[in-house]
């Protein structure tokens, strides 16, 4: 029982990033204090009514707050704390489309996509101080992902399209963002040395990280399935790291259905079977990155 109020607290965190609410604001509307919401959030019991109340407050079912069914998100904050929580136990995790696989990245991404976010939100006018505010809590939870999978290194096998890879080399980092010219160019090196370094594991291929580089038609979603030792996850993603903190261009699922986990590992095997790989797939990586180089 212990396990899944963890569980649940784990879950309310993620919903509450999602609702854009502030933790006081919350706590106020159910009677609590602040410490007492954190609490929650770190395991503590919590009585049925409270989460039924928390549910209506963060306009969800109580199912998905107790972790039945399928949890959905429309912002990547909440989608990408909720893939930080399950990554923190995962021992495997499978990549299907995306240009690249956000955990093996440099720290030069990071920063880049910083400096693109600081931009994007001194355009922001009025609501300056909430963009900066809401770019900060994304960037922190991508480094908390980061310095989880250093500590732990759970296996990757991801797949990346040529189609997608294009576009990273064209725009850079943050592609969708407007962003000045200076901050483009700092974004398009800093994509140019991510497939680099891309082509590089695929040239040594590492214990635990593999690379597969999908030459035909691209995959029509993005997903992760996340396997520990107790469960499996499916997380259909339409946000990529590099999407703006506020997008609203989709929505993010996650679940363990067996039904829904065995048939995106169907089509992760097949597009496994057909991708490049090794040192030929290195050598289509820097192909591209001489095309575009010399564009």
């Amino acid at each position: 029982m212990s396990m899944r109020f963890t569980e649940i607290g784990q879950q309310l965190r993620a919903y509450r990033l999602e609702s854009g609410l502030r933790a006081e604001e919350i706590a106020a509307r159910l009677g609590v204090s602040r410490a007492a919401l954190y609490r929650y959030e770190k395991g503590e019991v919590i009585k049925l009514d409270t989460i039924k109340r928390l549910a209506e407050l963060l306009k969800i079912s109580p199912l998905s707050l107790l972790g039945i069914g399928v949890e959905y998100y429309n912002r990547p904050i909440g989608y990408f704390e909720r893939v930080r929580q399950i990554e923190e136990t995962a021992d495997q995790i499978l990549q299907l489309f995306g240009p690249v696989c956000y955990l093996t990245t440099s720290d030069a991404y990071d920063a880049a996509l910083a400096e693109a976010f600081e931009e994007t939100a001194d355009q922001a006018g009025t609501e300056r101080a909430a963009m900066r505010s809401l770019a900060e809590q994304v960037l922190g939870i991508l480094a908390a992902r980061k310095r989880m999978y250093a500590m732990r290194r759970p296996g990757i096998i991801a797949m990346v399209s040529i189609a997608s890879v294009q576009r990273l080399l064209e725009t850079g980092i943050g592609g969708s963002l407007a962003v000045s010219d200076r901050v483009r160019r700092i974004c398009r090196d800093v994509a140019v040395t991510e497939v680099e370094n891309m082509a590089a594991l695929m040239e040594t291929e590492p214990m635990g990280l593999q690379f597969g580089l999908l030459a035909g038609a691209e995959p029509s979603s993005s997903f992760k399935i996340l396997r520990a030792r107790d469960r499996v996850s499916l997380a259909i993603n339409p946000f990529f790291p590099d999407s703006h903190p506020s997008a609203h261009t989709g929505v993010a699922m996650i679940t363990g259905a067996d039904e829904a986990v065995a048939a995106h590992q169907r089509v992760a095997e097949a597009s496994w079977r057909e991708a490049v790989k090794g040192p030929t797939g290195a050598s289509r990586l820097r192909q591209l990155i001489s095309a575009g180089v010399h564009a």
